[in-house]
């Protein structure tokens, strides 16, 4: 009941005995907060109910968004028959009853809806299952996935269904979940203003979640600070999956935000790592590939920092040695750079490829046996650290092979020097390579004059 006696038309019947967030479940869905964007009446599953014309979907998003209330309304919407399941607790023999009940509604001109609740836990057969009856139109199917439905559902499927991406719940949305429970509970939350925004930060974008930590609250009488709200409920564990798409995309952000020179942002993204549960040792095997690919000689200090953090770990373990795996985020994300070395090595594999296999040129071939100086082998090889120059401009490619420019360096930290060495260096093989192309046409003259 609300404070002034009447039963709000939002929520349904109140009832005791069922838990906050099952009695806040909203009624109609404009009253679903948080995902306006979707179905509200310019959104797509919005216009859909509109229409009257539901297809097939997936609702992909975090726990506590509102999958199942969304799928529960639309089926109220469109005055079809609901007929939920979970994929965690569900075999091919619930789903043969549902899909034979959604027949038998079908030869009398009722429609159904199929809701499945953790949708990516059936298997691929079983997923297949889906097919024939959404094709012909027997169910209309609503999935729900914390997970990547591009990683988790098969292609056939994700083919037949509409992808919709519903939201984390913001500030705003939380904050309408928090004033509706206490016009359910009729009184307000007894919290200080900082620590009902505090209790809005605890539930991480989980309407579920706030609502549960608000039942913990009913039975106090006197107003807590944040620190007292801190001993009476426990926060809650930051969402992240070592083995599904948070990882890839908390990594992705990690190696974006060094990639971009932002070590504050880096640093963020390693202590959302870390919180989550994340191996340190994985992280610091990514640090040493980013060094190498986008770093490089760049700053060639680089890898052996990030090679260091990661003994430091091994020797020092948790907490202490997440420090050192910190300072090597700090050190690649402040480091000049560089992919040359990146681009080059893929560029000097695809010639490889395309190239053959063709020998070296004869004057830097050994010749360990007689047979093989005869044939030519070293024959005007020189040392290069002998001459004047340290250089002798000779060319390393196989005869007949035109040179290729494969690293290129750029102009970021210490590549800047190599790149006006490698300048240097092929002035003067361009020289080396003028004088013999001289040496060789004199020879011709020569010969010719004889002749």
């Amino acid at each position: 009941m609300s404070p002034t006696g009447t039963q709000p038309s939002l929520f349904e019947p109140d009832d005791s005995g069922r838990p906050l967030a099952d009695r806040l479940r909203p009624r109609a869905l404009h009253d679903v907060v948080g995902q306006e964007s979707l179905i509200g009446p310019d959104g797509p599953i919005g216009r859909m109910v509109a229409e009257q014309r539901l297809v097939s979907m997936v609702l992909w998003g975090p726990p506590g968004c509102g999958k199942t209330t969304i799928a529960r309304l639309l089926a109220e919407s469109t005055d079809l028959a609901f007929e939920p399941l979970s994929a965690t607790f569900s075999g091919v023999a619930d789903l043969r009853k549902v899909f034979l009940a959604a027949q038998k509604r079908r030869e009398v001109g009722k429609g159904t809806l199929l809701f499945v609740d953790e949708i990516h836990r059936f298997n691929r057969a079983q997923q297949d299952s889906f097919l024939p009856y959404v094709e012909d139109g027997t169910i209309v199917l609503v999935g729900a996935t914390t997970e990547n439905p591009s990683f988790e559902l098969n292609g056939a499927l994700l083919s037949r269904c509409q992808v919709f991406v519903l939201n984390r719940l913001d500030e705003r949305a939380l904050s309408t979940l928090a004033s509706r429970a206490e016009e359910a509970i009729g009184k307000p939350l007894p919290l200080t203003d900082t620590a009902r925004q505090a209790l809005i930060a605890m539930a991480d974008g989980d309407g579920r979640y706030l609502l549960n930590l608000v039942e913990q609250l009913r039975t106090v009488t006197e107003p807590l600070d944040v620190a007292g709200l801190a001993r009476l409920v426990q926060q809650r564990a930051p969402l992240y999956d070592k083995s599904q798409e948070g990882h890839y995309n908390l990594i992705s952000a990690l190696h974006k935000s060094m990639r971009g020179s932002d070590p504050d942002a880096a640093l963020y993204w390693l202590a959302r790592m870390l919180d989550g549960g994340e191996d340190p040792l994985y992280i610091a095997r990514r640090l040493v590939r980013f060094a190498n690919e986008d770093i490089a000689i760049a700053d060639p200090e680089a890898v052996h920092q990030a090679l260091a953090a990661w003994d430091v770990y091994e020797r020092l373990g948790s907490p202490e040695g997440e420090l050192a795996i910190a300072q090597a985020v700090v050190y690649l994300a402040t480091a000049p750079k560089s992919v040359a070395v990146y681009r080059g090595f893929g560029a000097a594999r695809k010639l490889a490829k395309r190239a053959g296999s063709l020998m070296p040129p004869a004057h830097i071939l050994n010749a360990p046996t007689r047979l093989m100086k005869d044939l030519g082998y070293g024959e005007g090889y020189r040392y290069d650290p002998d001459t004047a120059a340290g250089f002798s401009g000779a060319d390393y490619f196989p005869e007949g092979m035109d040179r290729e420019k494969i690293y290129r360096p750029t102009r970021n930290g210490y590549e800047r020097s190599i790149g006006e060495r490698l300048a240097e260096w092929e002035r003067l093989r361009r020289q080396a390579r003028e004088r013999r192309e001289g040496e060789g046409e004199g020879e011709g003259e020569g010969e010719g004059a004889e002749e």
